[in-house]
């Protein structure tokens, strides 16, 4: 009875309002991203999250391709981890908080490769993490079924992953060279020989490869790869490359001479800093020399040489 009384009443406001104008244009629903609507539980975690870029093109050995287009996840705690091989590596916050952390930990960008070997995949370029942007290295380990065992975070906002597959336990399933074209074979064999004939160094045949593996798609250039900061430790700076240094280096000295020239400007003075050491600055003297003494693990006297 309520249910039809309330029909006619709808029916009455309808016919009081009289048709619709003529030129009345329907509604047009616009789709767009709001803020409202990035960590609402109801909608899908994938269409809350903006990649900056797309995922490299898929590499590497031609049997692991079969898992491109697939996701794999782990829950850990209060988070749940997520792994698109050749795609990317997201994470979600299990809670209902309001602003539960959802984000990107890495895109798809490249292999790491040493002694022939395919040991891990790259996910760079991920959210921002304070200066720099979140990475990940998924490690491919021999398992019964494809699932992603672990995931931690040994240095901040740099994550390790490790994924099992049955793909990988042949001990040849990671082998760089059986995958590369003829071409690019016929050129590692001469690379090998000339390292063999002493025609190159060491560090020129690594080298060589690099510049192999770049052609091949497994590895990317320099300019394509964007240092990483990592805090703590001697590479905290990350500075990757030599190429890379020296950008940074020039674009310090272009701020030096600007602030210098701002100085000048108002007529402040500046006094080039005297350089100290870094013992100097920790409050440690540099120690006067000694006799000759035998070091630990030298047959040789310290001053003998």
């Amino acid at each position: 009875m309520a249910a039809g009384l309330a029909r006619l009443l709808l029916l009455l406001g309808l016919s009081a309002r009289g048709p619709a104008p003529a030129g009345a244009a329907k509604m047009k629903v616009v789709e767009e991203p709001n803020s409202f609507g990035v960590n609402n539980p109801f909608l899908p975690q994938a269409s809350r999250l903006q990649a900056k870029r797309d995922p490299s093109p898929v590499s590497g050995p031609v049997h692991l391709f079969r898992l491109s287009g697939k996701c794999f996840s782990l829950v850990e705690s209060t988070y749940k981890y997520e792994f698109c091989p050749f795609h990317n590596v997201t994470q979600h916050e299990q809670t209902f908080r309001w602003n539960a952390y959802s984000g990107i930990l890495g895109i798809w960008h490249e292999w790491e490769i040493a002694n022939n070997t395919f040991t891990g995949m790259w996910m760079r370029d991920g959210d921002a993490c304070r200066s720099r942007s979140r990475q990940s290295k998924v490690e491919l380990a021999c398992g019964k079924s494809n699932r992603l065992a672990h995931v931690s975070e040994p240095r901040t906002c740099v994550y390790a992953l490790t994924f099992e597959t049955p793909l990988v336990c042949h001990p040849h399933a990671l082998l760089v060279y059986p995958t590369l074209p003829e071409a690019l074979q016929r050129q590692w064999d001469q690379v090998e020989q000339d390292l063999a004939d002493e025609l190159i160094t060491p560090q020129g045949h690594e080298k060589l490869l690099r510049t192999l593996f770049e052609d091949a798609g497994y590895l990317k250039t320099p300019e394509e790869n964007e240092p990483t900061q990592l805090e703590g430790g001697p590479d905290s700076l990350g500075f990757e490359t030599l190429e890379n240094c020296r950008k940074a280096h020039k674009e310090l000295s272009k701020e030096i001479k600007r602030l210098k020239g701002l100085l000048t400007q108002h007529g402040i003075p500046y006094t080039r800093p005297t350089e100290t050491s870094n013992l100097e600055h920790l409050g440690h003297k540099t120690p006067r020399a000694k006799s000759p003494e035998q070091l630990r693990g030298d047959p040789g006297l310290r001053g003998s040489l």
